[in-house]
């Protein structure tokens, strides 16, 4: 590929953060950085080059520069990875978009849906360029099975890039293809994009599944007819059925439903097996992005008559006030049908 990345920032020094950064500096990039958050433990990172309460046992290659200064941060750079949580987003871009170089690639690893509005991370992001405005600049997403635990140690791993512009693709796989990371184009980026925030929700009931002691049959179960839910809602928002089967569909699903350090799937254990939303969230300080995207997912799959019944069931067990057994119950009364 002839393009390679002189400057990649990183957005975020949490768990994807981290291994984004250093997925560039195995691809060669010129320049790697990495921009904290307020409050994202930048200092720390700067002097250990360690995140112990994000991702223990990760070392930051010295080559990385640790920046809380969003205007140095960007100046120069050719790629921004957005890797910060989908709730979080507009604040943060409503002040970062206009320190973009123009004709810059910005690429989102988030996965989710805003609560309010019910966009999805490259709406958001598109929507503060635009604001800012920046000219040339093309967001992208970047998807696909990555337990950031797993990548860490370098094991093999595939992602999918999606965006309208072939050529912003390529750059992207050029940019952020390691030796343990391969990277597929696709042009669906609203398939790519509503795969990875759905597949969130799925996960939390694979994870009460687990909670509840259920079994292998009826996690499988789960997943299967939460990739129909997923496939039929995707279809009515102008998605290709085919962007499902693939990497960002069942490929992200399967590893979130099942990988036991998946953060929805495990924070759905907790549910099935007697713990509150708020004890398990103060007791990990995690980011569950399923539970503010099956608001969205509700709100707007009602919008377009699309039949989502087990993150109907996950809705009610979190918002509701209806207990796991029940939602399971009410699940397994419904009307038999045809598959699809």
């Amino acid at each position: 590929m002839p393009f390679m990345a002189d400057c990649i920032t990183v957005l975020g020094c949490g768990q994807m953060g981290l291994v984004m950064a250093d997925a560039a500096v195995g691809a060669g990039a010129g320049s790697v950085r990495i921009l904290g958050l307020p409050g994202a433990m930048t200092d720390q990172l700067r002097r250990q080059r360690e995140n112990p309460d994000r991702l223990p046992g990760f070392r930051l290659d010295e080559s990385v520069e640790v920046f809380d200064d969003p205007a140095g941060a960007l100046s120069g750079a050719d790629l921004v990875v957005h890797a910060i949580p989908v709730q979080t987003s507009a604040l943060a871009w409503s002040s970062l978009a206009s320190s973009l170089e123009p004709g810059a690639i910005v690429v989102s690893t988030a996965k989710g849906m805003e609560v309010d509005s019910g966009r999805l991370p490259c709406a958001i992001l598109s929507d503060a360029i635009k604001a800012a405005p920046v000219g040339g600049v093309c967001v992208a997403a970047l998807s696909g099975p990555t337990i950031a635990t797993e990548l860490m140690h370098r094991k093999p791993a595939v992602m999918v890039a999606a965006a309208s512009d072939t050529s912003a693709v390529e750059r992207i796989q050029a940019a952020l293809q390691a030796p343990w990371l391969r990277i597929y184009g696709s042009s669906d980026l609203i398939g790519v994009e509503v795969a990875g925030a759905t597949k969130n929700v799925i996960a939390i009931a694979a994870g009460i599944c687990d909670g509840l002691g259920l079994g292998d049959n009826t996690k499988s179960a789960v997943l299967a007819r939460g990739l129909a839910e997923i496939t039929r809602l995707g279809e009515a928002m102008g998605a290709r059925p085919e962007t499902f089967f693939g990497i960002a569909g069942v490929g992200d699903l399967a590893t979130t439903c099942f990988s036991p350090h998946g953060r929805n799937r495990t924070f759905g254990a907790a549910l099935g097996s007697g713990e509150s939303r708020e004890a398990f969230l103060d007791r990990t300080r995690a980011t569950v992005e399923g539970i503010a995207t099956t608001k969205s997912l509700v709100t707007l799959a009602r919008s377009l008559e699309v039949q989502m019944p087990i993150t109907h069931a996950v809705h009610d067990v979190l918002f509701g006030g209806v207990s796991v057994e029940a939602a399971l119950d009410a699940l397994m009364q419904r009307e038999a049908g045809a598959e699809w």
